[in-house]
């Protein structure tokens, strides 16, 4: 799911999103390095890209996350449990929209990263809302350019992921996901198959010939250091 293959393109209905964010990950991975915090780790789908020495996951804590995360490490929500200026590098994938109080969350990075320690988020932003109810905000480019300043950092690199027609058959393929999945996963395969492969194909076709949209995309990509 989190490496796009050409097989990607038939069983996938989050294919341009994934490969979008795969691509960018990967190309920006080599700025992450030492000591890395990633808050939100989930599975740590993307460690193994980073050029860290030390990896270590932080996680809300549940009982869920407990169970079916990678976690190192938990915390209340509120503070992170790690000594100030303590790690070389700090990724938030896809996680911000899911922080309440984004204030306190940057304050909390700042903390913990070190003098021109390196943050690297990621983040989406023409997407349907998703883990409900805990999805709670959607940023343009500006906007996170200018809380992330107002936070102690500054902007090293800023992209926008899939900003083509992609984006307009991704949300529709969404839109056919959402509404036709049902408990059965070899019926879900079937609908992926026939019904959402596709408008992968044809959107992969179309933007090759049509131009890009900067101001529609899926996801931001920001890699910024703490001054």
């Amino acid at each position: 799911m989190y490496f796009p293959t050409l097989l990607s393109l038939f069983i996938n209905p989050f294919y341009f999103g994934r490969k979008g964010l795969y691509k960018n990950i990967k190309d920006l991975a080599s700025n992450i390095t030492g000591k890395t915090l990633d808050v939100g780790c989930g599975l740590k789908p993307y460690q193994q890209l980073y050029h860290s020495s030390e990896y270590i996951g932080l996680e809300y804590d549940t009982p869920e996350n407990r169970e079916s995360k990678n976690a190192d490490y938990f915390y209340d929500g509120t503070t992170f449990p790690f000594e100030k200026s303590s790690f070389d590098s700090v990724v938030v994938n896809e996680v911000f929209e899911h922080v309440f109080n984004p204030n306190n969350f940057l304050q909390q990075i700042n903390e913990v990263l070190k003098k021109d320690g390196i943050l690297f988020m990621t983040m989406p932003f023409a997407w349907d809302e998703h883990e409900q109810p805990f999805d709670y905000a959607r940023y343009t480019s500006f906007g996170i350019s200018s809380i992330l300043k107002k936070h102690g950092f500054e902007i090293i690199t800023q992209r926008k992921s899939v900003s083509d027609i992609r984006v307009i058959f991704q949300q529709l393929n969404l839109y056919i996901f959402k509404k036709l999945r049902t408990r059965n996963g070899f019926l879900n395969q079937i609908i992926i198959l026939f019904l959402i492969s596709p408008f992968n194909i044809l959107g992969e076709i179309l933007n090759l010939i049509l131009p890009n949209n900067p101001d529609l995309y899926l996801d931001n990509i920001v890699l910024a250091r703490k001054v």
